[in-house]
């Protein structure tokens, strides 16, 4: 049975990591790291369609990557917490110390 927990836990690891493999998500989420913004200036900050905004917030959410406040009609983005601001920007440093991007 701890077994079959572990294969779960592994699986459950893999799938959340997947999420990071696309680009649109990491801008989305590096731009986030500044603070929470609304679809409109997500899609501005990323030089994409709110449709396109949307729909990779939607597998955001899903993956509890980030999470939303509504005020009024506006709905606004940010990290869902600090686990997700310091695994993007363990990613970024490692990335950058690596193949030697400037800060």
């Amino acid at each position: 049975m701890a077994d079959e927990l572990e294969k779960d836990f592994i699986r459950d690891v893999s799938e959340f990591f997947k999420v990071f493999g696309d680009v649109t998500r990491i801008r989305i989420l590096q731009s986030l790291l500044a603070g929470e913004k609304n679809v409109s200036e997500l899609a501005e900050a990323v030089d994409m369609s709110q449709s396109a905004i949307s729909h990779q917030l939607r597998v955001l959410r899903q993956n509890n990557l980030v999470k939303y406040q509504k005020e009024g009609k506006a709905v606004f983005y940010s990290l869902d917490d600090e686990h997700v601001q310091t695994i993007l920007q363990q990613g970024m440093t490692h990335i950058r110390h690596k193949r030697g991007y400037a800060e």
